[in-house]
């Protein structure tokens, strides 16, 4: 960590907090996952995306998933290798194994960008799998190389839909992203109000959820996550954001979901990867990405607003001064990781 006498901290310190460098929190990521059985390489895999995450803001989705990962049953349950099951020049269906969906995800991510490249798009899903993570994580691989990706996430039932008191939707995240002269540009979002990440974290940590968005097991409002645990959460926007859920838990069953236990209603991760060179001439999207960009962001401002961001432009700022000043965890959660 390097820091000057003029820096003002972005995360603050407090005796229930640790700050930690990059290298310190790879290294307690990495054994922490090698503890629970994965390998060297699926370790670092993992822990890569838990620290992309911290540095870009996202308290519930670095390393506090790690003691999700292990409390969760599918991960005392046998592993098998990552496979194709299903093949064509511009699409593969993906078997993953049981492994989590950090490892699994990111090898699907690795087949549609390899697929893309000779046949200028691809379509790739893989199922058995869990825990994703950060949707944003993936595309910007396939954005980084050269491509429009689309990626969506679907899960087992973690959302009430409007007017039900039981769980029927994933939370179910849906992800766009692309390249651009000046780097890539990825709107991500979670289709419920609050993401499950969140609702374990503040559970962990003993914090009551916001109002209004957790219910328990017997469809009643609650802000007490360990209760809201045995229920679920809405989604967001109503309706507009339970259709958005809905499409995507279909596209999970097109991505195979049901494949591995025989549920309609469980995890596939879904990519498409599209090369522009196929609708235009090189370099004429990632020009005009960059035109559109700066168009939107020299829009007049209202009184008062300093700047007008765009999707992904804040966590990549922050990025930044993360590097720099380190990355701030709760205490509980570190020590939880150290006593693996």
């Amino acid at each position: 960590m390097s820091m000057t006498a003029t820096d003002t901290l972005l995360d603050q310190d407090g005796p229930d907090k640790v700050r930690l460098s990059i290298e310190e929190a790879r290294a307690l990521g990495e054994q922490a996952c090698q503890r629970l059985g994965f390998s060297a390489e699926d370790a670092r895999i993992i822990t890569d995306q838990l620290v992309e995450n911290a540095l870009r803001g996202y308290r519930f989705a670095s390393l506090p998933r790690i003691l999700a990962i292990q409390g969760d049953e599918r991960s005392k349950q046998a592993r098998k290798p990552i496979s194709i099951v299903k093949e064509t020049p511009v699409s593969a269906l993906v078997d993953g194994g049981n492994n989590v969906g950090y490892v699994a995800a990111y090898r699907a991510a690795e087949i549609a960008i390899a697929k893309a490249r000779t046949s200028g798009m691809s379509v790739v899903s893989v199922y058995d799998s869990y825990y994703s993570g950060r949707n944003a994580y993936f595309t910007e691989m396939v954005v980084n190389a050269g491509f429009v990706c689309i990626h969506t996430a679907s899960a087992k039932p973690r959302v009430l839909p409007p007017g039900g008191v039981r769980p029927a939707l994933g939370t179910n995240p849906f992800c766009i992203g692309f390249p651009s002269k000046n780097g890539p540009v990825i709107y991500d979002i979670g289709t419920a109000s609050l993401m499950w990440g969140e609702v374990l974290l503040h559970a962990r940590l003993g914090e009551p959820l916001p109002d209004g968005v957790g219910f328990d097991e017997a469809g009643r409002p609650s802000t007490n996550a360990d209760e809201v645990i045995k229920g679920g959460v809405i989604p967001f926007a109503g309706h507009k954001g339970y259709g958005l859920s809905f499409a995507i838990q279909a596209l999970g069953l097109l991505g195979g979901a049901a494949r591995a236990r025989g549920l309609v209603q469980d995890y596939a991760f879904f990519f498409i990867a599209i090369d522009p060179a196929i609708l235009l001439e090189e370099d004429e999207f990632e020009q005009q990405m960059a035109e559109l960009v700066a168009r939107i962001k020299a829009t007049p401002k209202g009184k008062g607003v300093e700047e007008i961001r765009i999707p992904g432009e804040r966590g990549a700022r922050e990025r930044k001064i993360r590097a720099r000043q380190g990355i701030v965890f709760d205490r509980a959660v570190i020590e939880a990781l150290r006593s693996i």
